[in-house]
């Protein structure tokens, strides 16, 4: 029986041992973040579903080959593939951030329509502060903010090395800072 609480190692072995619902966890798991991070890096839905498909349909056909029981290593095979994805899609056309269209949860007690309005343009600010970081650190920062990635994870998918991860956050980290500041 799948379990919510298993491992995405677990999941992957036991889909390819024949258990569909452990695909199902998987990929509700990843759906969110997942598209989120390829969203950010284009502008065009349609495409954005294309690739998100494509990766999905690479996991069945060619992971049957994934046997990698490390924690965390699903995680990172599945966004370098989103990634490589995107690199091949970036070679025909400029990757740019766009804004999702689905909107923040609301809490029960919903600020008042000034705060609503403060936080609204917050968003806006991030995303736009977001889309003028430099193309590494942009990459960085959304690797390790959507996918959850480890810093070893993030240098090992974009062939660098941890330090320099860790100084491409940190830059993109200062940059938003000053950007954003009032929003803080």
């Amino acid at each position: 029986m799948v379990s919510s609480n298993d491992s995405d190692e677990v999941l992957i072995s036991r889909y390819f041992g024949g258990e569909m619902p452990a695909f199902e966890t998987l990929y509700s798991r990843y759906r969110a973040p997942l598209y989120r991070f390829m969203l950010r890096s284009l502008r065009s839905k349609a495409e954005v579903e294309d690739l998100y498909h494509e990766v999905w349909s690479r996991i069945i056909t060619a992971s049957q080959r994934f046997s990698d029981a490390t924690p965390g290593a699903f995680r990172a095979y599945l966004y370098q593939i989103a990634r490589h994805l995107l690199i091949d899609r970036g070679r025909r056309a400029t990757l740019q951030l766009v804004e999702a269209d689905d909107p923040p949860e609301v809490a029960s007690d919903a600020p008042a329509p000034d705060e609503q309005l403060h936080y609204a343009d917050c968003g806006e600010r991030l995303l736009l502060a977001i889309d003028g970081l430099p193309a590494e650190q942009r990459e960085a920062f959304l690797l390790k903010e959507e996918s959850g990635l480890s810093l070893e994870q993030i240098a090992a998918l974009v062939s660098a090395g941890r330090e320099t991860i860790k100084s491409r956050l940190r830059y993109a980290m200062k940059k938003l800072r000053e950007l954003l500041e009032e929003c803080l």
